[in-house]
């Protein structure tokens, strides 16, 4: 059996065998880079990365390993969001400030390194994207509790950006105060949301009636409550870290299993995946005629189109009650399936991205 030192003389060797490895893979993702930059090819390649970190699980279940799909993920993504900034360093905007969720969400992609703007609004993350100051943005797009994020449907239906990947992260809220008990506490800080998906936790610790004062993130709740002892943040366990405040009580929302799903925005096209998901916008001439949508529909069901989602919104260039329709389906829009569908209704759809399908993260 070896001893303590020993097995720590034998890490301190893989770990010079692994920065070795790591270092001769940058060299090669260096040359990646000038190839891409010469073709003008994108950096990021979600489906790439899926692939890579698909064969690594399997490769890591063949050996008996003990490192699973999780723990993969966890390592690969920084090492390619390292990569990425070697190959062409990026900007990425972002729905800020630092610490929320949505920074959160970003930086699980483009990892601690990357070069990140945090914007006041999604509309500024969607001007970053459109004046070419930022190559990639991340915003919400739904959660599981409350629903669609109009903002950004709407701006996406009026947009040259397009969705290149997406996440889903799910969402636990933290109670931070630096005051010593609660009767000490005299305001509550957080976004009009938070309050809401927190009300079961404020009613059974009697802070149902003190000031709930909504601001514009979860991060700026935890900024102000680090300014006043006699002030509580509902935000992130990242940002009453990130700024200083003391956490009184972990997981405090009234749903545990609510998430929320992100997307991350650029100027380019993704390749095919072996498992694709596609958003369209779709205008149809005759909305307000009876069954218009209905025989839309048909279309991808007689093309074996598996829809995951569809949800309508007011239309803005149009007065009365006229809707358009917002829908994902599983698939690629250069598959032929969806082409046929798409020749059948020109002028009709607009393509939002092609993507691979996004899987759960866990933030810690």
């Amino acid at each position: 059996m070896k001893t303590l030192e020993e097995c720590r003389e034998a890490i301190d060797v893989i770990d010079d065998e692994l920065l070795e490895l790591l270092n001769r893979r940058m060299k090669i993702v260096k040359l990646v880079g000038e190839i891409k930059k010469s073709s003008d090819s994108a950096i990021y390649r979600p489906e790439r990365e899926k692939a890579i970190i698909q064969r690594l699980t399997q490769n890591s279940i063949n050996q008996k390993g003990l490192l699973n799909v999780s723990a993969i993920e966890a390592i690969f993504l920084e090492i390619f969001a390292v990569s990425r900034n070697l190959e062409l360093p990026e900007r990425i905007a972002y729905l800020g400030p630092e610490g929320s969720f949505t920074h959160q969400a970003a930086e699980s992609r483009f990892g601690a390194m990357s070069d990140y703007l945090s914007m006041k609004s999604i509309p500024s993350v969607f001007k970053e994207l459109e004046t070419k100051r930022a190559k990639f943005g991340v915003v919400p797009i739904e959660n599981s509790r409350d629903g669609i994020v109009g903002e950004t449907l709407d701006l996406l239906a009026n947009s040259s950006v397009k969705i290149v990947a997406e996440l889903y992260m799910p969402i636990h809220m933290s109670f931070a105060t630096k005051a010593k008990k609660l009767s000490d506490i005299t305001k509550v800080y957080s976004r009009d949301k938070g309050f809401g998906q927190c009300r079961e936790f404020l009613q059974e610790h009697n802070l149902i009636n003190v000031e709930q004062i909504p601001v514009e993130s979860t991060a700026k709740a935890a900024i102000l409550a680090a300014k006043d002892s006699n002030a509580a943040a509902i935000c992130s366990h990242i940002a009453a870290k990130l700024y200083g405040i003391p956490t009184m009580f972990d997981h405090i929302e009234d749903d545990i299993g609510s998430q929320t799903r992100f997307v991350i925005l650029s100027d380019f096209k993704n390749a095919k995946s072996e498992d694709d998901k596609t958003s369209i916008l779709v205008r149809l001439e005759d909305s307000i005629k009876a069954g218009s949508l209905v025989h839309f529909l048909q279309d991808f069901d007689e093309q074996d189109i598996n829809l995951s989602k569809i949800e309508s919104r007011p239309s803005k260039d149009k007065g009365g009650f006229d809707y358009w329709f917002f829908i994902d389906f599983y698939g690629h829009v250069d598959d032929e399936k969806f082409q046929k569908v798409l020749q059948k209704h020109k002028g009709e759809v607009t393509w939002l991205g092609s993507y691979v399908k996004g899987q759960s993260i866990e933030v810690q």
